[in-house]
């Protein structure tokens, strides 16, 4: 490591490092294996210049190799901030869950205010650092929120904040 060189940490929820975890042990103990078995069958076929499946198994194995790595050192940053020991006050905070009222379009939705890692639009799992995870965060309960969005300008009033 360089000197002077710092290491951030990066706030995670509870649920976000067990699923690193989790894709850690698959990574090393299931996926490493049947890569280094492929190679080897590939190797039994001869010459491997021309060997598509060898060059196929190298591959995955590389990039394999380089996500354990990048897995490792997100947990070894990893900032676990658990929720439900925070007092839960009505304001939105990293980890908390924010049910909104779009005033735009009367839809009402929700959202799980998360680390960069565990952000996944498609299960409501915002990044903090997102226009809405930015917009979102120390508003309280009842607040009306105006947050610019690539898509443009989006109003929402919080009508609740759990802490789960």
């Amino acid at each position: 490591m360089q000197s002077g060189y710092r290491v951030e940490k990066e706030p995670i929820t509870i649920d976000g490092l067990q699923k690193l975890k989790d894709e850690l042990i698959f990574l090393k103990e299931k996926k490493r294996p049947e890569i280094v078995s492929a190679i080897a069958e590939a190797r039994s076929h001869g010459d491997l210049k021309e060997n598509a499946e060898y060059h196929a198994a190298k591959e995955q194995q590389s990039h394999n190799e380089g996500r354990i790595q990048e897995v490792e050192d997100i947990i070894a940053r990893a900032n676990v901030i658990d929720v439900t020991k925070l007092n839960n006050d009505g304001k939105v905070i990293f980890g908390s869950t924010v049910f909104l009222d779009n005033l735009d379009t009367s839809e009402k939705i929700s959202y799980k205010i998360v680390g960069k890692d565990e952000a996944d639009l498609t299960k409501k799992l915002i990044y903090f650092q997102s226009p809405i995870g930015k917009g979102l965060i120390g508003k309280n309960k009842g607040d009306l929120v105006e947050i610019k969005t690539p898509s443009g300008s989006k109003n929402f009033e919080i009508i609740n904040v759990e802490y789960i």
